[in-house]
């Protein structure tokens, strides 16, 4: 059996990611094509509790080794436990975040740099998307989509960070545009939802799941 097909969604929070995801449901379950949703950090049960402790408001001590430490144990038995052995099957698996969560948002907007990339190799046994969908919103109008109440300890945050997470995260498009594929989160959500279906067919055709 060939190996699945690993799609993550990236951008900066606010950005429309799980709409997208929902969309991208719909279109698998019509064509009938095995697959796995699952989101970051999380995806298993020692994972979730994992995103507890990192998304709490209320650990605002917690410091930037410990919180890109925390990301990359929840990413391990994620890969472990479900990402793998569902691309094993060939199945298609469908991400919100992954390993370019980590280095946008620890390593570029925390400022631990190279190490996250480091540990995050051993994380997840250098095992990458192979598309990533990056909603490029201005980390602004993204913040404002998501009232003060029911932010996490991420979102938090000033827009000074989120300024740095999105630098990130053009970085990384710039770096690697074979693999992240930017969608303008200016359009509408059809016109995005359009855009990538767009790419995803191609791809699928191309690796004879159409």
């Amino acid at each position: 059996m060939e190996r699945g097909l690993f799609i993550s969604f990236e951008g900066p929070d606010g950005s429309g990611k799980s709409t997208q995801i929902e969309y991208l449901k719909e279109y698998f379950l019509e064509r009938e094509i095995a697959c796995v949703f699952t989101r970051e950090p999380g995806g298993t049960h020692i994972g979730e509790e994992i995103r507890e402790i990192i998304l709490d408001k209320q650990n605002n001590d917690m410091t930037d080794l410990t919180e890109a430490f925390l990301y990359a144990a929840s990413r391990s038995q994620h890969v472990e436990q479900v990402i793998q052995p569902a691309l094993e099957a060939g199945k298609v698996v469908v991400c919100d975040r992954f390993v370019d969560s980590s280095i946008a948002y620890q390593g570029y907007a925390r400022g631990l740099g190279d190490l996250v990339e480091e540990i995050n190799r051993y994380a997840t046994g250098n095992l990458l998307p192979d598309i990533t969908f990056f909603i490029d919103v201005d980390p602004k109008v993204g913040k404002r989509r998501i009232s003060s109440g029911e932010r996490d300890r991420l979102e938090s945050e000033k827009i000074r960070f989120h300024r740095k997470v999105y630098q990130g995260y053009i970085a990384m498009a710039e770096k690697d545009p074979d693999r992240i594929v930017t969608v303008d989160g200016s359009g509408t959500r059809e016109e995005m939802r359009d855009f990538i279906m767009e790419h995803l067919t191609v791809v699928l055709k191309e690796r004879g799941m159409l």
